[in-house]
């Protein structure tokens, strides 16, 4: 049993330590094509990483600030409910103030519908009576 202890050999240099397959060697000459490449690909990475950055950053800050607007429209909305239920109590105060005038109408209302109800019963009786009499008179 052969323990190599995580050593490789390199395609260059023999014997690493490294697991990679990578056929990069740091300190080796390579092709300045490729490094030109390689540096413009990480620049382009970084400028597009710095504006998906910058584009959230402005998002926050929109939000931010929406949640600023909305803050504004809430306390407005408080105020104005408190308000109203002010309002709404004086209304209720004035109700009860009002009840027993209300409760007087009624009955008057009440009262004006039985004399209503007599008038009508008042008025049938007489035509009856007035029938009643012509019929009588003619009879003479």
């Amino acid at each position: 049993m052969d323990e190599d202890y995580g050593v490789t050999d390199s395609p260059r240099k023999g014997p690493t330590l490294s697991t990679s397959t990578s056929s990069f060697e740091p300190f080796d000459a390579h092709d300045p094509n490729l490094s030109r490449l390689a540096t413009k690909m990480f620049q382009k990475t970084g400028d597009y990483i710095t504006h998906e950055l910058a584009s959230t950053v402005d998002d926050y800050k929109l939000i931010e600030n929406m949640n600023r607007a909305m803050m504004g429209k809430v306390a407005d909305m408080r105020q104005m409910s408190q308000s109203i239920a002010v309002k709404n109590a004086e209304l209720n105060k004035k109700y009860e103030d009002l009840k027993p005038l209300l409760q007087r109408v009624d009955d008057i209302e009440s009262t004006v519908d039985k004399l209503e109800a007599a008038a009508y019963q008042l008025d049938s009786y007489s035509i009856r009576l007035e029938n009643k009499f012509k019929s009588l008179k003619t009879k003479q």
